[in-house]
């Protein structure tokens, strides 16, 4: 099937086209939601007070914000603390297993965690919010600018009170684009934020190439490397190791049931997007505090950690490879998923079902994540070289591309998945009309 018949079947198929038309009115609705700003900000003020901090970890959250947090709007946090509330719930069934059983009670179980994920949103961001106006009010403008106009519990309020609505809000689109569009909601926020700064980065380097700073074959030399990266990038995110389970024959009532084989995908990465931000995030932490908290000690550490700097890019990529660890070791249990296939008579060929199949998939799971994490190092360290070697014009970061990837890879399945339930709904029909 090619691309021209793939059009014409979306064209026909009025479900899908229909959770597209959701999906795209979720994303508009978002980036007119940005613009909105919080009250009591001198924007200016703020503007350039970012940009000379861009360094810091606000950078890094502006990335993922769309450039909300670049305007201070009311979606200014964005999706990131309904991120964090999500990851740590994952984390704390390492602790507390009622959590953990509550992942395993299907609907009812996932109604609960979305709950308690909400509930925990709204803690970080009434924390994250009331931290960032009293920092505000203590900050100037490079030229002397105060940020907050007037400043007081009255405005402290208000921002905390602002930022928690617009982040809800942005959940509540994500969750309703979630049900009625195309892909994960909150997902498709993100990538919309991070794909919204590549016009401009076109733009900025169109510029270059004109004024002559970019000569059209150092242009074509850099879009090489890019399009290199993103073969791979794409090539690692697809990449699985499958192992073949067997079912034996069994009966159950007056039924016999399996005989048949399957397979049990292991990602290469299958931590994904998390040890990048977790590492960027811990990184970052002395550079945003030198930024608010005036000591030498801070400012020293963050001139240290400043990416690009070789202690910078070591320390991080040495941090990724251990997220990349600890949590595939947190959201893959050998041990459970052994357990399940010894009591629905599966077995891998060649290995002895219990302990010996959980030997087999620990051995396996430690290869491939160590060859993932190895490769997610490499992707968000290397654009650090293209920054500071190549002298881009734009960020380039590994973070961000692992997020479009991996989004614009399950957006692709899902379409795919409805033109082929489309495929056998017609020939289904087709059958039934033959056998008439």
């Amino acid at each position: 099937m090619n691309g021209r018949e793939n059009l014409l079947n979306l064209a026909n198929i009025p479900e899908l086209k229909r959770r597209l038309f959701y999906l795209f009115l979720g994303l508009a609705i978002y980036r007119f939601s940005i613009h909105i700003p919080t009250p009591g900000i001198n924007g200016e003020a703020f503007l350039s007070l970012f940009q000379h901090a861009s360094g810091t970890i606000f950078g890094f959250m502006d990335i993922f914000s769309g450039g909300a947090l670049r305007r201070f709007s009311i979606c200014a946090l964005s999706v990131m603390p309904y991120i964090s509330a999500s990851i740590i719930l994952q984390l704390m069934t390492v602790v507390y297993p009622t959590i953990k059983e509550l992942y395993k009670e299907g609907p009812e179980g996932k109604r609960k965690i979305a709950y308690y994920t909400r509930y925990l949103t709204v803690l970080i961001c009434l924390i994250q919010g009331f931290g960032i106006a009293i920092g505000l009010e203590r900050m100037t403008a490079p030229n002397g600018v105060p940020i907050v106009s007037d400043p007081g519990w009255t405005f402290r309020i208000i921002t905390t009170v602002s930022l928690t609505a617009g982040t809800m809000f942005l959940v509540w689109l994500g969750e309703q684009m979630t049900e009625h569009g195309i892909g994960n909601g909150i997902s498709m926020i993100i990538f919309s934020g991070i794909v919204a700064g590549i016009f401009p980065a076109i733009s900025r380097t169109i510029k270059f190439v004109q004024t002559g700073e970019f000569s059209v074959f150092y242009l074509l030399l850099i879009l090489v490397l890019l399009i290199g990266i993103l073969a791979f990038t794409c090539f690692m995110e697809m990449s699985q190791r499958r192992i073949p389970i067997h079912y034996a024959r069994r009966q159950v009532g007056r039924q016999v049931v399996g005989g048949q084989t399957s397979y049990l995908p292991l990602k290469i990465n299958t931590a994904g997007v998390i040890p990048p931000i977790f590492a960027s995030a811990i990184l970052m932490f002395p550079a945003t505090l030198a930024s608010f908290v005036p000591i030498s000690v801070f400012k020293q550490i963050s001139e240290f950690l400043r990416p690009g700097a070789i202690l910078y890019e070591t320390i991080f990529a040495a941090l990724i490879v251990f997220f990349c660890y600890f949590y595939t070791a947190v959201v893959f249990n050998p041990k459970e998923v052994a357990e399940n296939l010894k009591k629905w008579g599966g077995f891998i060929p060649g290995i002895r079902p219990g302990k010996a199949t959980e030997e087999f998939l620990d051995k396996v799971l430690n290869r491939i994540t160590f060859i993932g994490a190895l490769y997610v190092a490499f992707i968000c360290v290397i654009p650090s070289f293209f920054i500071t070697k190549l002298n881009l014009p734009f960020y380039f970061g590994g973070t961000s591309l692992l997020i479009v990837v991996g989004v614009a890879l399950d957006i692709m399945g899902q379409i795919e998945a409805h033109l082929i339930s489309r495929q056998y709904e017609s020939f289904i029909k087709q059958s039934k009309l033959k056998i008439k």
